[in-house]
């Protein structure tokens, strides 16, 4: 083919596969607009770290999910999806920015290190994750409940928890027979 000849039908190698984008060494997605990093269980400390020192001055959520009942969620895919999933919200003030960070946490060992020590206004949202879904903090400072009473037995946001059942007794209505 000379210059300003059309190439050929044919005439062209297939794109390459592009390589999934990285942050930190970690994989990164956006959902609704954000960026959004895939650590695993071990990456999680020094992704969190890199994000710090990169100007995310503070962790605005930290929640669990369980996906006992959703194991085929939307994930990329070099993410195995596990059942329980820690999420992380982060906020830097200059630039403006956000960014999510989604840990696959196995149920078969439900432990993720604490963020504690990089970022010590988590101390509380830890233990919720823990008392709802059983996700431990590994060298969480005080692992202890915060939603429910200290003898309860399992945790209830979990999907295979059972739903029970506390009779409510209204003024001036009969009980029930």
């Amino acid at each position: 083919m000379s210059d300003g000849e059309e190439p050929e039908a044919g005439d062209t190698a297939p794109a390459a596969p592009a390589e999934p984008a990285r942050m930190y060494d970690v994989l990164v997605t956006e959902a609704f607009g954000q960026t959004v990093l895939h650590p695993s269980v071990d990456q999680y400390i020094d992704t969190i770290a890199a994000l710090k020192a990169d100007g995310y001055v503070s962790v605005i959520d930290l929640c669990g999910a369980d996906y006992l009942t959703n194991p085929n969620r939307p994930l990329p895919a070099d993410i195995a999806g596990e059942r329980f999933e820690i999420v992380v919200n982060l906020i830097a003030h200059t630039p403006p920015r956000r960014i999510r960070v989604r840990v696959q946490v196995p149920a078969s060992e439900p432990t993720v290190p604490t963020l504690f020590d990089l970022f010590s206004g988590v101390e509380a949202m830890e233990r919720e994750a823990y008392d709802m879904f059983g996700v431990v903090f590994e060298n969480h400072p005080d692992p202890t409940r915060i939603l429910m009473p200290h003898d309860w037995d399992g945790h209830p946001l979990r999907k295979d928890f059972g739903v029970g059942a506390v009779p409510v007794q209204f003024k001036g209505a009969a009980a029930p027979r």
